[in-house]
């Protein structure tokens, strides 16, 4: 039998016990995903509570940042995921908004992990600000969203990552690859201006469907930094606002710390109409008809869209309304917004930008009050055009909005 000289044999197991560490330690570079609690960011939406499990760390003598869509400073946007999604905003006072957790176990330094957040702006968030409370101003230029590292809430330690400026009004998948050098217990998410900037600005994001924060090899390629989404064609998934309860339900944070339990105020109701009176549209005159059947559609006219996208102009308001007084006075109906573009443009933009704008106008009824079980929308592209393309008329005619019929009995 070969035998060892003490010298060669202690080298062996020097070595072996090195590379066993190096292994135990390259594992825990590469564990397991660290969970945040509520990622989706549900909450009870309202002004100026942040979602559970999240909390504020905005300036002193400001609101904290909302949970949306409320219908509060006419935020509107259909979540991309649950029932909810957080609203946070810049002023022009050099103050902004920013939340921050604690982690459910650090994130150590000298590793790699990748995470994703889907965001988009608001193009419609009307604010009454300190220094005229009377007045509502426009907080919709884009910002950038910052993710920090923190050894305590609130405390940014040490950036990891930035977003390019949100212009998008429709919600995009946003890439992270996070290198941090020090070890972080809490991670915060701020909205901030486009840098540099000679002067603050008012602007929003909003925010959703944060992922867990995943380990990952750091010469492992870099997944692209913003992905388009695809838009949902079939019923949103939010419904009604979740019950009112004091402390958040342990169905949706089952282990949140004890300190970060907040109770919560339910928003406003929203007025109904008096359905007393006759419904007499003035714009939209099909729909003073008794006789509908499942299956008609009605074009919904002097709906009015800025160009390539699906900001509502406020003079479609008129038209919209009288489509939402009408599903008032037919509670039984069930609806859907179908988009239409002329057939110009690519196939992929005329898809994205009908559901978009089909979108959007059961936003609008929403939050005015009709349910999302009574809506649904769809965007139909290019494929169902009415009119030539070969003249501007036609193609007015064929970018269009529809209403159908698709229930009468609920």
């Amino acid at each position: 039998m070969l035998k060892l000289r003490p010298s060669l044999l202690f080298m062996r197991l020097t070595l072996t016990c090195v590379i066993l560490i190096v292994g135990v330690f390259t594992l825990a570079g590469q564990g397991d995903a660290i969970e945040l609690y509520n990622p989706s960011f549900e909450g009870i939406p309202q002004c100026c509570n942040p979602p559970f499990g999240w909390r504020d760390c905005g300036f002193i003598n400001e609101t904290p940042p909302d949970v949306q869509p409320s219908g509060v400073f006419e935020v509107n946007r259909v979540p991309f995921d649950g029932r909810t999604y957080l609203g946070m905003v810049t002023r022009s006072n050099d103050t902004w908004e920013r939340v921050a957790q604690k982690l459910n176990r650090s994130l150590p330094g000298n590793a790699c992990y990748d995470f994703s957040i889907y965001l988009c702006r608001s193009a419609k968030y009307l604010s009454p600000t300190k220094n005229n409370p009377e007045k509502k101003e426009p907080y919709t230029d884009p910002v950038v969203l910052r993710i920090w590292g923190g050894d305590n809430y609130c405390n940014k330690k040490e950036l990891l990552g930035e977003t390019p400026l949100i212009e998008n009004t429709f919600w995009k998948k946003y890439n992270f690859r996070f290198q941090p050098k020090s070890r972080h217990s809490y991670i915060i998410l701020e909205a901030f201006y486009k840098t540099p900037t000679l002067f603050p600005y008012n602007g929003n994001v909003l925010i959703d469907n944060a992922s867990s924060i995943q380990p990952v090899p750091c010469e492992e390629p870099e997944l692209p930094a913003i992905e388009e989404v695809e838009i949902l064609v079939n019923q949103p998934k939010v419904n009604e606002p979740p019950p009112v309860k004091e402390e958040i339900p342990s169905q949706i944070l089952p282990n949140i710390p004890k300190e970060d339990k907040q109770a919560y105020q339910p928003a406003p109701t929203k007025e109904q109409p008096d359905t007393e009176k006759p419904f007499q549209p003035k714009i939209l005159k099909e729909l003073s008809r008794k006789d509908f059947k499942a299956g008609e559609t009605i074009r919904i006219r002097n709906l009015y869209f800025k160009a390539n996208d699906s900001i509502i102009d406020e003079d479609s308001h008129p038209a919209l309304d009288e489509v939402y007084y009408f599903l008032v006075s037919n509670p039984d109906y069930i609806v859907e917004l179908g988009g239409h573009t002329n057939s110009r443009p690519a196939t992929a933009f005329c898809n994205r930008l009908s559901t978009a704008r089909a979108r959007v106008v059961a936003e609008y009824l929403n939050a005015k009050g009709i349910p999302w079980n009574r809506l649904r929308f769809k965007g139909y592209g290019k494929t169902k055009t009415i009119a030539s393309d070969a003249t501007a008329y036609g193609r007015q005619k064929n970018q269009r909005v529809e209403i159908k019929i698709l229930s009468l009995t609920g």
